[in-house]
């Protein structure tokens, strides 16, 4: 087995658990069945990682970076704000319909961290870390755009994180793709309407 740095092994590591655990269920899901598929002993998955919980907590970290590097990437400024803010919705979405086990598996690592003794910070860290992720996407926005909005930062990046929640649960549930563009052009409208370009 080739040496890999501390960092590789684990973002492969983290890979491997969001695998496992997307196909086979958090709770099914063993430190011994995630080092054999990254292909490790499993000594090598304890010195990469001192728990469980720092485990669940690099995953949540690395599906969520997932998804926003696209939309980062999608909110290059545009002809009009509402074409710039559609795209990065849109950026989003195709991950959704492209991966939606990794999209079920947040839902499942929320539960499991809310149930269980010791896990609760990992649900909080989670729903922060979508917060902070719309922000700098606001930031970013702010800058490129030089947007002014109508609501405090973090108020806006709180509510986009929670609607983006519920419609991509609400997609996994009922599985309707035309009800989901339909209110992406909405929550467009809405998003452009709570800022102004200066």
């Amino acid at each position: 087995m080739a040496r890999l740095p501390s960092a590789e092994r684990r973002r492969q590591l983290t890979e491997a658990a969001i695998r496992a655990m997307a196909r086979d269920g958090v709770p099914n899901t063993t430190t011994r069945s995630i080092a054999a598929e990254a292909g490790v002993s499993l000594s090598v998955f304890h010195y990469c990682f001192d728990s469980k919980q720092e485990l669940i907590e690099s995953v949540i970290t690395t599906i969520t970076g997932h998804y926003a590097t696209l939309v980062k990437e999608a909110l290059r400024p545009r002809a009009t704000l509402e074409e710039t803010v559609r795209a990065g919705f849109q950026a989003y979405w195709d991950h959704v319909r492209a991966h939606p086990d990794e999209h079920m598996l947040t839902y499942e690592l929320t539960q499991y961290a809310l149930r269980r003794p010791g896990f609760e910070h990992l649900a909080r860290r989670q729903y922060e870390l979508y917060a902070e992720t719309y922000a700098e996407l606001i930031d970013q926005l702010r800058q490129t755009m030089g947007l002014r909005l109508h609501v405090p930062a973090p108020v806006l990046a709180r509510y986009l994180a929670a609607m983006t929640d519920g419609l991509t649960l609400n997609f996994l549930v009922l599985g309707d793709e035309a009800a989901w563009n339909d209110i992406l052009d909405t929550v467009t409208a809405h998003m452009a309407g709570l800022v102004s370009e200066t």
